[in-house]
C-alpha cells in the first residue's frame, strides 16, 4: 500500500475533477434525444445551452456549475481486496487534492458543532475544506477496488425528501407519492431538467443509501418500467427546463428498491438532481 499511496491520491484527484466537469456519454445521449423531441423553442434553447456548457466544461476541465458540489463516495470491494486505513487516508487526500484542482467552491464552515450549524464559524477559504460525506461500501463481483465519486449540489438537497409512505399493499400507491413529491420538487428546484434519484428501503439510512446507489448504477439508455412511468408522469406536468414548460422536466429516473420488511410503510428517499447531476466519475484503484 505504501508504494501505491501517491498513485491512488493522483487517481482519486483526477476522478473528482472528472466528476465535477464532465457528462457521461449516456447523459449526453439523453440530452440529444430531449433536444430532438422538444417542441418549445425556449425549452430547446435551455437543453442546447446545458449541453454546450457541459462540452465546454469537459474541454477545460472546469466545474459544470458554480455550486461545484460536496463529494459523496461509493467504494466497491472485490472478493480478495482489502480496505485499510491507509487506503482510506489516500482516498481522503485524493479528494482534497481534486477539490483544489477543480477547483471546488470554498463551502466548508469552520468552528464547533454550533458554529457549523449557524455558520458563525466563518468560511474555510481552502476548497479542500469541503469534507466528503462518509464512504458507502458495497461488494462487487470482480476482484477490484472501484471508487465512484459523485458531487452533490445544494439545490437538490433542499428540494429532496426522505419520508415514509403507507403502501396499502399496492405499488401504485408508492409510485403516486413519488410522482407527487417529484412534481413539487422539480417545479421548485429551478435548474431542471432533473434526473430523479429514488431509493426505497426499510429505514431512512437505507433509503438514502439506495438513492445514492441508484445514481451510481443508473443508465439513461436503460430504464425499468417503473422508472419510465415516473419519468412520463412527471413530464406530463409540463414544468419544463428552467420551468419554461415543454416536454422535458425529467430526463430519466434512477430507482433502486432494497429489501423490504413486513410493515405498512416503505421509506422513500427522493433527490431531484439538477440539470448537471448526477455528476459522477469512476476509477479502479
Amino acid at each position: 500500500m505504501t508504494e501505491n499511496y501517491e498513485a491512488i491520491v493522483a487517481k482519486v484527484a483526477d476522478t473528482l475533477v472528472s466528476a465535477g466537469s464532465t457528462f457521461r456519454d449516456d447523459k449526453k445521449d439523453a440530452y440529444r434525444r430531449a433536444i430532438a423531441a422538444e417542441q418549445n423553442p425556449q425549452a430547446k434553447w435551455v437543453l442546447e445551452t446545458v449541453l454546450e456548457n457541459a462540452e465546454a466544461a469537459e474541454k477545460n476541465r472546469s466545474p459544470l456549475c458554480d455550486d461545484s458540489g460536496i463529494p459523496h463516495l461509493v467504494l466497491e470491494v472485490g472478493e480478495d481486496r482489502a480496505v485499510t486505513g491507509k487506503l482510506l487516508d489516500a482516498i481522503r487526500e485524493g479528494v482534497a487534492t481534486g477539490l483544489r484542482q477543480l477547483p471546488g467552491r470554498p463551502m466548508g464552515i469552520m468552528g464547533d458543532d454550533s458554529h457549523r450549524i449557524d455558520q458563525s464559524g466563518g468560511l474555510n477559504p481552502d476548497s479542500a475544506g469541503v469534507e466528503p460525506s462518509p464512504i458507502l461500501l458495497r461488494r462487487c463481483e470482480n476482484n477490484v477496488l472501484r471508487l465512484h465519486i459523485l458531487m452533490f449540489g445544494g439545490g437538490p438537497a433542499i428540494r429532496g425528501k426522505t419520508y415514509r409512505v403507507f403502501h396499502k399493499h399496492n405499488t401504485q400507491v408508492v409510485l403516486e407519492e413519488i410522482v407527487s413529491w417529484a412534481k413539487q420538487s422539480v417545479s421548485e428546484l429551478g435548474c431542471s431538467p432533473c434526473t430523479l434519484a429514488v431509493g426505497v428501503g426499510r429505514s431512512h439510512f437505507e433509503a438514502a443509501s439506495l438513492m445514492l446507489q441508484a445514481q451510481v448504477d443508473g443508465n439513461y439508455n436503460v430504464q425499468s418500467e417503473m422508472e419510465r412511468e415516473i419519468t412520463r408522469r412527471v413530464n406530463e406536468a409540463d414544468i419544463g427546463p428552467l420551468g419554461l414548460h415543454g416536454n422535458t422536466s425529467v430526463l430519466a429516473t434512477f430507482m433502486k428498491v432494497g429489501p423490504q420488511r413486513a410493515s405498512g410503510v416503505r421509506i422513500v428517499s427522493l433527490r431531484p438532481t439538477c440539470c448537471f447531476e448526477p455528476r459522477i466519475a469512476t476509477v479502479e484503484l
